[in-house]
């Protein structure tokens, strides 16, 4: 449940307090890092989209970032399936590799920039979500 922000004249609360700028920024590392907890089982889009129902709606910095990693999160996850089924081919292998530190690399670095208030946006990204 969300906090409160107060009451309004009729007693009722206003809506969910927004977020302190440090934590905005712990939560829009979050969202980045969040995809190594699932990744190795390919779905490491599901940390950015749970930061994005939930924190997302608390800060537009926290949505922003958690938008980027979940759309790099799923364009990976469709660049690992066509590589691993040109791997049959056997030029998917190297593709596989190049990915993998690809996406080591770049979450590291989208985890940095949130966490010093930047913006970031990944390489070879499809924007599904926005």
């Amino acid at each position: 449940m969300s906090e409160p922000t107060g009451p309004t004249p009729y007693g009722y609360p206003t809506g969910p307090a927004p977020l302190s700028a440090g934590d905005e920024r712990t939560w829009g590392m979050v969202a980045h890092l969040s995809s190594f907890v699932a990744a190795y089982v390919a779905l490491g889009l599901i940390g950015p989209a749970v930061v994005m129902a939930t924190m997302g709606q608390r800060s537009a910095f926290v949505r922003r970032h958690a938008v980027e990693a979940l759309n790099f999160n799923i364009s990976v996850l469709i660049y690992a399936a066509v590589s691993g089924v040109l791997a049959f081919v056997l030029i998917g292998i190297p593709m596989l590799v190049a990915l993998a530190v690809l996406y080591l690399v770049t979450t590291i670095q989208g985890a940095m920039a949130a966490n010093r208030g930047e913006e970031y946006r990944y390489p070879l990204t499809i924007r599904f979500v926005s």
